[in-house]
């Protein structure tokens, strides 16, 4: 593995590892204090974080990985048949799959529902509550599969 391959390699396993715990914050502890406080209340939490969410912060953590990853699963493609390969290619699939996809196809369309919503509207604890399930079960695999690519991309640089 060239000096070029185990930097990006060093940096995808840190940049996943980084998205999996923010990830896992929603999941241990966000979610569940929203889920705790009155329908309005977290309604209007949840709006607000989905805005602020879609900064340069999160948006360099999620898309800045993703070019790493892209990068890495040219370098496994084009390596096939070194001991570094599959795990590279894999942790790539995962992150892409994982957090690339799934938030485009699945947690951006829930938020964009959310955002309809008006807090203060009785009709509106039900799908609150609807989305509390649905979004915290796809962010379980948001925070599982780029962790699953860390350690990947771990095996990657030891072989």
């Amino acid at each position: 593995m060239s000096s070029l391959v185990m930097t990006l390699t060093v940096v995808g396993l840190l940049g996943t590892g980084l998205v999996a715990g923010i990830f896992y914050a929603f999941s241990g502890f966000v979610m569940p204090a929203l889920e705790r406080i009155p329908a309005a209340q977290g309604i209007t939490a949840m709006q607000s974080i989905n805005i602020t969410a879609v900064r340069p912060a999160l948006m360099t953590a999620m898309f800045g990985t993703a070019l790493v990853t892209v990068a890495l699963l040219v370098v496994a493609v084009r390596g096939w048949g070194q001991s570094y390969a599959i795990p590279m290619l894999a942790g790539s699939v995962l992150y892409l799959g994982g957090v690339i996809v799934l938030t485009i196809v699945f947690h951006v369309p829930l938020n964009d529902s959310l955002a309809a919503l008006d807090p203060n509207a009785a009709s509106s604890a039900a799908p609150w509550a609807d989305y509390l399930k649905q979004w915290g079960a796809g962010n379980q695999v948001r925070w599982i599969l780029p962790l699953a690519s860390s350690a990947l991309y771990t095996v990657a640089l030891l072989r």
